[in-house]
């Protein structure tokens, strides 16, 4: 497995990243039993990053996570979870709440300290809050010892580089924004390699829409993203190529992102996704593909405060 640095955290991470957001049946329900496997099954085949939150499934991903990792040794996976949102409109980002919601993962993950702690979703809330309040917090809990590495995760990129100047992080995630149709990130790369931070992306199929199932129901696209999307999908079932196959290769060949996360909750897609790692998209396909998603280049959906957009 292709491994890439992390900014300057010391850390190389698998190319290809274990989005655990399934675990909480956030996708179309899962199975416990074989979400666990597929865990260890990528663990085994080199995927040594792990990314969580208490938000997926409402607890439930953490804990499933814990179970399957119980066994593993610490030692074989980096690991990032969140804080501050827990609901679909909780947010929280609190000194005390913060403190308190590592203590939960902790024990809810079963491990004695997390590799990367991120603050959830912060274009729902102040900056200043999070600036102010919820990074000071973290530093006294990474004073403790129980985290490592601090960085944020949002949708719009301008909320997390304001962030990112106010504030000494060591990386950000980013999601949705370096996928077939979206690659705002890549203007953002020098930016936030500048402040030598690490970057880390996430959703490389736009959560569902770049896949044959589809998104899940409460997936926010516009009606024009989608049916764009649909002529998209429309040519590969023509050619007998997969979107989500072309769609993975594409997103991991950016020598710039660390590491690209990918939610997996079966071994089959696994497998899927690591004869993407070393593999790269049809040219001749690629082109057509987005020349017929041009018209939708890098849009987006609304998320958080407009002022944070």
């Amino acid at each position: 497995m292709q491994t890439r640095p992390l900014g300057k955290t010391g850390l190389n991470l698998s190319v290809l990243g274990y989005g655990a957001a399934p675990l909480g049946g956030v996708y179309h329900g899962v199975d416990e039993g074989e979400a666990i496997a597929t865990v260890h099954a990528a663990l085994d085949e080199g995927v040594n990053f792990i990314d969580v939150a208490p938000y997926y499934g409402i607890l439930k991903a953490e804990t499933v996570l814990g179970r399957a990792l119980k066994s593993v040794p610490r030692d074989r996976y980096v690991l990032s979870t969140k804080v501050g949102r827990y609901d679909m409109d909780e947010f929280d980002f609190s000194a005390d709440r913060v403190i308190r919601s590592v203590d939960e993962s902790l024990q809810r993950l079963q491990i004695d300290h997390i590799d990367l702690i991120i603050c959830h979703d912060v274009e729902f809330v102040s900056l200043d809050q999070v600036v102010n309040t919820a990074l000071p917090a973290l530093e006294t809990v990474r004073e403790q010892g129980k985290v490592r590495f601090i960085g944020v995760s949002g949708l719009p990129i301008k909320a997390l580089y304001s962030v990112a100047e106010r504030a000494s992080l060591d990386f950000i995630l980013s999601y949705c924004h370096y996928t077939l149709f979206d690659t705002s990130l890549a203007a953002w790369l020098p930016k936030f390699q500048a402040l030598g931070m690490g970057v880390i992306s996430a959703s490389p199929l736009s959560m569902g829409l770049l896949t044959e199932v589809g998104p899940p129901p409460w997936h926010p696209a516009t009606e024009e993203i989608r049916q764009t999307i649909d002529v998209a999908k429309d040519y590969c079932r023509e050619h007998r190529i997969d979107i989500a196959r072309i769609a993975l290769q594409f997103a991991l060949a950016n020598a710039d992102i660390a590491t690209t996360l990918c939610g997996m909750k079966t071994r089959e897609q696994l497998q899927q996704n690591l004869e993407c790692v070393d593999s790269a998209p049809d040219p001749v396909h690629l082109q057509a593909l987005l020349e017929i998603l041009a018209p939708i280049r890098d849009r987006t959906w609304p998320s958080g405060r407009p002022e944070n957009s």
